[in-house]
């Protein structure tokens, strides 16, 4: 099992900056593939980010490409997102989860554990 807890979200004006966190315990956090996902109300839930076993490669979602950029730090079984010039459309309750794989996984189907979510509110 991998227990992942997220923090960072909060109320933010549009183009300012938040920056996740996701800190997880369990098992080898370098043997997972980390990714980010968000749900907005009435809608389903999204690709965001994602990151590979060593950091080495990232893939984004075209909307958030040049304003958010995924991390992570195997020393502190960490994963960040950090998030710029943010939008309205960026309004969601973010996840992060962990995929027992190489490469960069950017399928829902593929992650196996996820976080309880934090929520982002970007007003106008």
């Amino acid at each position: 099992q991998v227990q992942l807890v997220e923090s960072g979200g909060g109320l933010v004006q549009a183009g300012g900056s938040l920056r996740l966190s996701c800190v997880a315990s369990g098992r080898t956090f370098s043997n997972y593939a980390m990714g980010w996902f968000r749900q907005a109300p009435g809608k389903e839930r999204e690709f965001v980010a994602a990151i590979t076993l060593s950091g080495g490669s990232t893939y984004y979602a075209d909307s958030v490409k040049g304003r958010f950029t995924i991390s992570r730090d195997n020393a502190k079984n960490t994963v960040y997102l950090q998030m710029n010039s943010l939008k309205p459309d960026d309004t969601a309750v973010y996840y992060c989860a962990a995929a027992p794989r190489p490469g960069v996984v950017k399928d829902v189907e593929l992650y196996d554990y996820w976080g309880q979510g934090t929520q982002v509110t970007v007003s106008s």
